[in-house]
Formats: C-alpha cells, structure tokens, sequence
C-alpha cells in the first residue's frame, strides 16, 4: 500500500491549510448557535387599536351599547368632530379608525331598515378588517333580535347584546408533533459545513495530485513494477479514506451539540444528505486536482470555488432572500440541491411521501453531479496518457 501511505504523508504535510478551515468551520458553528434565537411564538393575540367614535344621531342607548362594546376590543380616542383635525389624526396614526354614526340611525335600526356607517381609515390597515368585524357583528346581532322580538326596548335589546356577545369558546389547537429548536440549529449548522467541506477536499486532493501529476514522478511511477491498475486502485482508497475521514471529522461536533437529535429521522437524513454532498465534493475535487498546475492556484480555486457556490446557493444567504436568476445559476452547482435537501430536512416536523420524495430527488441531483463530474475527470485522464 506505498501509493496510500504516501497519499496521507502528503496530506500531513499540508495539515497547516486543511486545519485552517476546520479551525473556521467549528468557531463559525459555534458562533452561530449560540447566537440562534428560537422563533417566536407565532399564535394569535389580540391588539387594542386607536378609534374614533362620532355620533350624528340622538343619544341613545343603542348607539351608546355599540361605542361600550367597540371599547372593549379599541381605545376610543377623543378627536373633535372636525373634517381637518380627524384627517390629521390619520395621517399621523393617532388613530387607524374613525367611525361615524349618521343621522336616525337609531329610528333605522328599531325599524328594521337598512344602515350605513361612514368610516374613514388607513388605507391597508389589518385593523380596518378587525373592527368591521366587530361593527358588522354587533348590528347582525341587533337585527336579528329586532326582526324576531320586534317587541323589546332599547334598555332590554342593548341588555341582551351586551351578555350575547361577551361570549366566547374557548379553543385549544393542539399539534401531534413538536418542532425542536434543534432543528434549525442544525439545519445551520450543516449548510456551513459544505463550505469547509468543499475546501478542505480541493486542498487535500490537490496537494496530493499535484505530486503525483508532477511529469517526473509520473515517469519513474510508470517504470515501477506495480502495476497502474493497483496504483489507482490504492489512489481511489486514499481519495475515499480522506473524504469519510473529513467527513467524520466535521459531523462529530453536531453529535455534541444536538445530542439525540442527530438520531431521529431528521438527523439522520442530515448526516446522508452531507455523506453524499461528501462523494459529490470528492468527485470535483479530483477534478480540480487533475487540471491545477500550483500551489498558488490550489489556494486560489478551493477559495474561489468554496465561497462562490457557497454564495451563490444559500449557505450565508438564505436561499429565501437570493433572486430568482441567482438561483437558476446556484441550480448548476451540487451545494445549491445540498441546501435545498438540508432545509426541507429541518423545516419539516414529520415526513409523508411528498416530502420524502423531494429530499431524495434532491440527494439524487447531488449524487449525479459526483458522477457526471467523475465521468469528465476518467476522460480527462485517458485524454493526457493517450496524448502522453
């Protein structure tokens, strides 16, 4: 095994650059667990908002039953009955609300007619929605009092109003599953290992590549009595051995971290999915290796090529804030179906055909991307000895 002993002793004397970006990659992890923030809870919670309530009709218990009960769900603010004044209540947020109550709206009530409150809001306001609720289900209420007990008084009718609609069914929404805060944690955690990932592979299989393409050492190898089929076979158990090595290396910290986690079925898919993001990136690695003529360039293009894709495809920018267009070009790189993969991994709190379907599709994607790139690296090779 001389060919794999000297693919590691290579690999050792370039520790140096390799340990760099492992160093990054554990304190980038680190930093940004730490610095994670669970999302808030997102249930529904009733907001008090800013009204105005103007009334043109007489003082009547109905009118004054309608601003009691507006007043449990808003604050009435105050505002005197000017066109100007309430205007600028508007526009400065004062209020988000003004309603009026028009003239005989209580003799239209009583008598079964149809009534129309003027209003006047800010313009896309969800609050607007909210009070028309409110306002609509308080006169609906009326009406249907006043048409079947057309016989009750104001006192009884705003009596009757008043107990109805304080009402309320309580609801509980109960989830069968619970989302863990360590999903999106690990989600993170996983896309920023592509970025180390993909750089300490091209330096390492482009050190060791370099040496062994070097023409010299390339004709003296082929003098040797062992033969270039044992030679790459040794070569391909080096690539493997270093690439699940890395691998190993940069998953251990995510079993510290998660804990359990990194068992359950998200977990799991999250380590296959970086395992064969590990094949892929080994897979242009190698190509890489086989077309870099320096150590300059090495450096140069496990930089340029990390960041880039790592850039392009969500790793430091979500994939939800990155264009359209950008993301048709990321499409062309495996980092961008590895994010993808991770993503829907840690979003999802159970997994059903559909999901499933779409992260193996995705894991596929990243698996012929090793092999096309593979596939050109083998001719590229046959291309140089026939040319050789």
């Amino acid at each position: 095994m001389q060919v794999y002993k000297a693919f590691f002793r290579i690999i050792q004397k370039n520790r140096g650059q390799i340990l760099i970006y492992l160093v990054v990659f554990m304190v980038l992890a680190l930093l940004l667990t730490n610095a994670y923030n669970p999302p808030q809870d997102t249930d529904f919670t009733k907001t008090r908002v800013n009204i105005a309530f103007i009334s043109d009709d007489v003082d009547s218990q109905l009118v004054a039953g309608l601003k009691s009960y507006l007043g449990e769900y808003a604050n009435l603010v105050d505002l005197p009955d000017d066109s100007q004044k309430l205007q600028d209540a508007l526009f400065f947020r004062q209020v988000v609300y003004i309603l009026r109550v028009p003239e005989g709206f209580t003799t239209a009530m009583l008598n079964g007619q149809d009534v129309q409150l003027e209003k006047n809001i800010v313009p896309d306001s969800p609050s607007n929605i909210y009070m028309d609720l409110l306002i609509n289900k308080y006169l609906n209420t009326a009406k249907t009092y006043i048409t079947y007990l057309p016989e009750l008084t104001q006192t009884e009718l705003v009596s009757y109003l008043k107990t109805d609609l304080t009402k309320e069914t309580e609801v509980t929404v109960i989830s069968s599953v619970r989302h863990s805060d360590n999903a999106e944690k690990s989600g993170y955690y996983f896309n920023y290992l592509s970025y180390s990932l993909f750089a300490i592979l091209i330096l390492g299989v482009c050190s060791v590549m370099l040496v062994f393409n070097d023409t010299d050492l390339k004709r003296r190898n082929l003098c040797s009595p062992m033969r270039a089929a044992t030679m790459n076979v040794q070569m391909i158990l080096g690539n493997l051995s270093y690439a699940v090595l890395t691998w190993l290396v940069l998953i251990s910290a995510s079993f510290v971290m998660y804990g359990s986690y990194m068992f359950t079925t998200n977990g799991l898919l999250l380590l296959l999915n970086s395992f064969v993001f590990t094949l892929a990136a080994l897979s242009i690695s190698y190509l890489i290796g086989n077309l870099v003529k320096s150590r300059g360039a090495m450096s140069a293009v496990a930089n340029v090529f990390a960041l880039g894709t790592s850039f392009l495809s969500g790793v430091f920018v979500p994939q939800e804030l990155l264009g359209p267009n950008v993301l048709a070009i990321a499409s062309f790189t495996p980092t961008y179906w590895y994010v993808k993969a991770n993503n829907e991994i840690a979003a999802a709190a159970n997994f059903n055909t559909d999901t499933l379907q779409s992260i193996f599709t995705s894991m596929v994607l990243v698996l012929a991307f090793g092999v096309a790139v593979l596939g050109v690296t083998l001719v590229l090779i046959k291309q140089r000895r026939v040319e050789g």
